[in-house]
């Protein structure tokens, strides 16, 4: 391994086991293809501890690497005691009960604080906001969207990724190019859309355009089939990534492929062909959760080079200063933040 690929993140994120690394695991991570890992809650337990095991993630690549938590709100919220509690995305709308600005006021509030509390313990970025518009179907979606109707999408979607911002993380908007519209699960199914291109860009592709317009810094992909666009499900479609992702909607940032580990990433057999097949779509960086050996097999079936340009990209995700937890706690944004959430509603801050 040359001391120059250790310098630039590899197109991988992976994950760990448990709350401490192991030999194995130190070894996976120190691969040049190695650029990412995320957390799950089973990494978690303090704010102290969390922050000691990203210390040592980041020692044992001795490079950038890119560090990552699904830290939504709702049902999808990975490090809960020591940081706040947030809503599910719907219930900003739900809750504005005055004017649609008290939603949105207290989204963007949502957002930096969510992204405040996470830089404060080294996590570079959550794959937030949600995308996905609710269109009553997919019920592993549901009440992650923020609205069923698209332009309430954008609005909601903007706040809270206004409130990441401005704590200094960057977003990533998912699920590309749209999950509302499909009754299966994706981790467990591959589920097929069938509708014409023409309906999906006038629908389900309006907020990450928007989004995109604004300065999105990164799109996670969804591992959906749309039988009308291409014969490939969209995290392995290179219609769907780069002629639509990247010339039509113009978008530069970083693509992310949801997890390959999931049955609808199951199209492509090997784990090496999946990832080989997201990549040569366009997509950036591939993440394989949940399976160690899978996570090996891709590192051992990648050939490692350097693509600096994607390696740039990527380098665009890593945090910049953040506070600790003593100034955050201290800070007049926390508590106004804190408090602004809790007067929403009895249950939008539990």
């Amino acid at each position: 391994m040359s001391q120059q690929n250790k310098q630039l993140p590899g197109p991988v994120m992976l994950d760990i086991a448990g709350i401490d690394l192991t030999a194995t695991e130190r070894e996976m991570l120190a691969h040049p293809s190695t650029g990412g890992v995320i957390l799950f809650a089973r990494n978690y337990y303090s704010p102290e501890q969390v922050t000691f095991l990203i210390d040592n993630i980041r020692k044992s690549r001795g490079g950038p690497l890119l560090i990552a938590v699904d830290q939504e709100g709702g049902r999808v919220q990975r490090f809960k005691h020591g940081f706040s509690l947030l809503p599910p995305a719907a219930e900003y709308l739900s809750n504005a009960q005055h004017s649609e600005d008290d939603g949105l006021n207290a989204a963007r509030a949502a957002g930096w604080l969510m992204a405040a509390e996470l830089l404060s313990v080294g996590i570079d970025f959550s794959f937030a906001p949600i995308l996905d518009i609710e269109s009553g179907i997919s019920k592993v979606i549901g009440d992650r969207a923020f609205a069923s109707d698209k332009n309430e999408v954008c609005n909601f979607a903007s706040a809270f990724r206004t409130g990441m911002r401005s704590a200094g993380m960057a977003a990533v908007g998912k699920h590309f190019p749209g999950h509302g519209s499909v009754a299966l699960d994706s981790h467990l199914d591959l589920p097929q859309d069938p509708r014409p291109l023409e309906e999906i860009e006038q629908h389900d592709l309006v907020p990450f355009r928007h989004l995109i317009k604004q300065g999105l810094e990164g799109v996670m992909t969804a591992h959906i089939l749309y039988p009308d666009v291409d014969d490939k499900p969209a995290t392995y479609s290179y219609r769907w990534i780069t002629e639509v992702l990247r010339q039509q909607l113009n978008f530069s940032g970083v693509i992310f492929t949801d997890d390959l580990n999931m049955g609808g990433a199951a199209f492509a057999a090997t784990f090496g062909e999946r990832a080989t097949l997201a990549l040569d779509a366009g997509c950036d960086m591939v993440l394989i959760c949940n399976n160690p050996d899978a996570a090996a097999n891709i590192l051992d079936y990648l050939p490692v080079s350097t693509d600096e340009q994607r390696a740039q990209r990527l380098m665009t995700m890593l945090h910049g200063s953040s506070f600790s937890r003593d100034e955050l706690f201290a800070s007049a944004q926390w508590q106004q933040s804190t408090m602004l959430l809790n007067n929403r509603s009895d249950n939008l801050l539990a």
